[in-house]
């Protein structure tokens, strides 16, 4: 039998254990999430502000996460990392409208319309494909949902803070809510091959529509439900709950960005059509092949579009283009962005850019915008990021040579005031997790069937591919 001092050792030892442990906990939900931040001072560099000009020998001074000064001759607070950039090029940290990196699923195609279902549930922060977007300069991106279905999933704004575990810290906090829509042949080929709704291009639209109008309904039962409730002696049932027509109605209400997936002239008419008939102002179209053809009417309605510099001719709805897209959207007064939808690409979105002076003739800062402030206004966070600005995140890209110069070369990108690429320490850094030699996280089965497409039918290729071979 235990004696006294047994017992209260032993319920001592208990209570200390469920202390630990009830610490352990809140701990673990304290640093959940938690985004680490630094402070620095970038002396000497030619700035790219994008919004203010160009400023010669100029500093920029980071305090936990944000630009606090930018000047000259500003002096380093005690303790905090100093980069020489003299004789580099400091522009604001590269951002991409259109992506897929750091994500293990891409599409859920398992319905015409999915819009209940978040990229941000599969993000994996450990991709080596996010390093090398910061090889590249690029600092942010827009990790979409596939393009499978007409209305596919909500996607995800990233910071690429490469090197955390944690795959909520990678989510750009406060960044709004985006959903992706597709027009033309991928999804209508995926209804084709499941005997369902679309199987054409007025299906895609009926789609489309049907959708809006029941969300339509839905938010008008609510509202009347919301108001009715609060009168005295009201005794009705709310309606029911849905997370799809919930998330449709948040669009209808300008909540939730569309992103839409489209090639030809005349569905981004008829996109622009059903979002006038429903009253919806924000949309940014991507791919947009076809955008010069329409770029007054695109201008007109507020829309945007997410362009490829010079690439088409991939599949049949994507063979008419022009290298001049860009340029002519850009001239007609569409906010216009380049993006790279490939892992390969996006690592050199400041070349991409570059193109646009060839063919356009765009000014310096005309072509820097196409890959920072202008997407940064696509995803609505133009007010964190796209320009350098005090008040604005300190999210960098330190380039030797100018970065529209094929002479380019980025030395430094920078989030939230800490270096996650420097190319100095490059062979040491890429090895964190990663083979090396591994190659680009593009699924094998593009090449097994030739195909060349965009990559936003990541996740479906497999099925395709089976209806290549006869083996459904």
């Amino acid at each position: 039998m235990k004696d006294d001092k047994q017992i209260i050792g032993s319920r001592q030892l208990a209570v200390g254990s469920i202390l630990t442990s009830i610490f352990c906990i809140l701990a673990s939900f304290i640093c959940y999430g938690q985004v680490e931040k630094g402070s620095m001072l970038i002396k000497n560099g030619t700035v790219l502000t994008i919004t203010k000009g160009t400023l010669e020998q100029t500093d920029i001074l980071v305090k936990d996460g944000k630009i606090v000064q930018v000047g000259k001759s500003i002096a380093a607070p005690a303790g905090v990392k100093v980069i020489d950039a003299s004789g580099l090029f400091v522009m604001p940290g590269i951002i991409d409208a259109h992506s897929h990196i750091g994500l293990d699923a891409i599409n859920e195609g398992t319905n015409a319309i999915t819009p209940e279902v978040h990229v941000s549930d599969a993000i994996n922060p450990t991709q080596i494909s996010i390093y090398r977007a910061l090889a590249g300069g690029c600092t942010s991106s827009h990790a979409m949902h596939g393009s499978a279905n007409s209305i596919g999933g909500q996607c995800q704004t990233i910071k690429h803070r490469y090197g955390t575990l944690d795959q909520e810290a990678m989510k750009m906090e406060g960044a709004p809510r985006t959903i992706k829509f597709a027009l033309g042949e991928n999804p209508t080929t995926h209804g084709r091959r499941d005997g369902t709704q679309p199987q054409s291009r007025m299906g895609v639209e009926f789609v489309i529509r049907e959708a809006f109008s029941q969300a339509k309904e839905y938010k008008e039962a609510w509202e009347k439900y919301n108001a009715n409730k609060l009168v005295k002696g009201f005794r009705g049932t709310p309606p029911t709950y849905s997370l799809r027509l919930e998330t449709l109605a948040e669009i209808l209400k300008g909540n939730i960005i569309i992103h839409c997936h489209s090639y030809r002239a005349d569905e981004i008419n008829m996109m622009l059509n059903v979002c006038k008939d429903f009253g919806i102002k924000r949309i940014t179209f991507q791919h947009v092949n076809e955008g010069f053809k329409v770029a007054p009417e695109l201008a007109a309605a507020g829309a945007m579009a997410s362009v490829f510099s010079d690439w088409w001719q991939y599949k049949l709805e994507v063979y008419y283009s022009t290298a001049y897209n860009a340029a002519i959207l850009v001239k007609n007064g569409v906010v216009t962005s380049i993006n790279s939808d490939d892992a390969g690409m996006i690592r050199n979105l400041y070349h991409q850019a570059g193109k646009t002076q060839k063919y356009g003739s765009l000014s310096d800062d005309e072509a820097l915008s196409l890959i920072t402030i202008n997407p940064a206004k696509q995803l609505g966070i133009e007010n964190r990021v796209g320009s350098i600005e005090v008040g604005k995140d300190g999210d960098f890209a330190i380039f030797k040579n100018h970065p529209l110069s094929i002479y380019g070369v980025p030395q430094y990108s920078i989030v939230d005031g800490l270096v996650r690429f420097d190319r100095a320490k490059d062979n040491n850094d890429m090895r964190v997790w990663t083979d090396p030699k591994e190659t680009i996280d593009i699924p094998t089965i593009h090449k097994s069937y030739a195909h060349d497409k965009d990559n936003c039918l990541q996740d479906v290729d497999m099925e395709l591919a089976d209806l290549f071979n006869d083996k459904k």
